[in-house]
């Protein structure tokens, strides 16, 4: 069952331009996102071309400046963007998310000349980017990362492994966290590595609870010799640029984590008033509507939560601890009405013919990507006990 398009979410927005995106991006959702999300995601297939049409949208790059291609938007427009491409179809959120992620590093760290050669086209809508810090041996602890970078000339050559890879063997283009130096933090760099990178391979795409059609893959890196002036930042400064991006990239999980929760909630809503058992609709028995008007009260808080992070982030004000609450309370949210919703539809929630079952197995995901909650906890407690 495809779901029926939603009433439209009563936002704040700052600007006519920022209404006119929100309106597109529905409009897209409705007619490119909605139709083909199920069976697509059944069959696991990589929607690529639906990337393309949302770059010639202007919709892969609206955090970055206008100069380069972007579309110079601040993060809380951006974020609501895509809450509404998740409630469409996560996968293609959740890439847009990782997309915005792998595009952070050069445009936040690197140089004029580097953004000036590589930026527009990362920017344009015809590439398509991937983020590379996890390893097999090590996913919350990324300073313990082992893909070595040694430099030999002008080139670096590389060898490693990457794991759990959005968009693993499908990017244009890798942002790649690896040692140059000491073990620990300060021997991490930044490189930008081309998607046909000689010495790049992808290993086949991991088998998943759901997200099906976003391809998670390893990368691995034999000897491929990377030019020195693909370097972002410095030697040694890659742990402060990785973090930079995850706490920008964690405000992404929490927007598609709230697109998901509403539209389990509009479809849980949707079915309770059309649902009769006992001569009326399940909506008007007092149980049900308990559990609707809980979940909606959720996904309000957590919406809250993210836009004011993003706030803080588009003042120039810290918001790393902020990132990680909205993190944490967001993808808890949606695991939480998720169930609920399945619980509402009863036996035809556990079924395939209504996107229940999809969206609580996609929920999963976002408890643990872009940093566990547990990690997100450990973040908050420091932020919140440190001198």
């Amino acid at each position: 069952m495809t779901p029926s398009p939603a009433k439209a979410v009563d936002r704040r927005l700052p600007s006519e331009e920022a209404r006119e995106l929100l309106s597109l991006t529905r409009d897209l959702v409705q007619r490119e996102l909605q139709p083909r999300a199920a069976e697509d995601e059944a069959a696991g297939r990589f929607p690529r071309e639906v990337f393309r049409t949302l770059g010639e949208a202007g919709l892969l790059s609206l955090p970055y400046e206008e100069k380069y291609g972007g579309g110079d938007q601040p993060y809380e427009v951006y974020l609501q963007v895509l809450e509404e491409l998740a409630a469409g179809w996560l996968a293609v959120g959740l890439g847009v998310s990782v997309h915005t992620l792998s595009c952070h590093a050069l445009a936040t760290f690197g140089t004029d000349e580097q953004r000036d050669r590589w930026l527009p086209g990362m920017l344009s809508g015809e590439q398509l980017g991937a983020y590379c810090l996890s390893e097999p041996q090590s996913g919350s602890d990324a300073a313990a990362l082992r893909t070595r970078a040694d430099l030999d000339g002008e080139e670096y050559v590389v060898s490693g492994t990457k794991a759990w890879i959005t968009h693993g063997g499908q990017a244009d283009f890798y942002s790649a966290l690896v040692r140059t130096g000491e073990e620990g933090a300060r021997g991490i760099s930044c490189l930008l590595v081309p998607g046909t990178q000689p010495g790049l391979s992808a290993a086949p795409p991991e088998h998943k609870m759901g997200m099906k059609s976003s391809p998670t893959a390893q990368l691995h890196f034999d000897g491929a010799r990377v030019s020195r002036e693909r370097l972002i930042g410095t030697e040694g400064q890659g742990f402060q640029i990785a973090l930079a991006a995850l706490d920008s990239g964690r405000l992404g999980i929490a927007a598609c984590a709230i697109g998901v929760a509403q539209a389990a909630l509009d479809l849980a809503v949707d079915y309770a008033r059309t649902r009769r058992q006992f001569g009326r609709a399940i909506a008007d028995f007092q149980g049900l509507s308990f559990m609707l008007a809980d979940m909606a009260t959720q996904i309000e808080a957590g919406r809250a939560l993210y836009l004011s992070a993003a706030r803080l982030r588009d003042a120039g004000l810290p918001f790393s601890k902020e990132a990680a609450m909205a993190k944490l309370f967001c993808t808890d949210t949606v695991m939480r009405v998720t169930i609920d919703a399945v619980q509402v539809l009863g036996g035809y929630g556990y079924t395939q013919d209504f996107p229940a079952e999809r969206y609580m197995r996609e929920a999963k995901v976002l408890q643990i990507v872009e940093g566990t909650n547990q990690i997100q906890r450990l973040v908050i407690g420091r932020h919140l006990t440190k001198d």
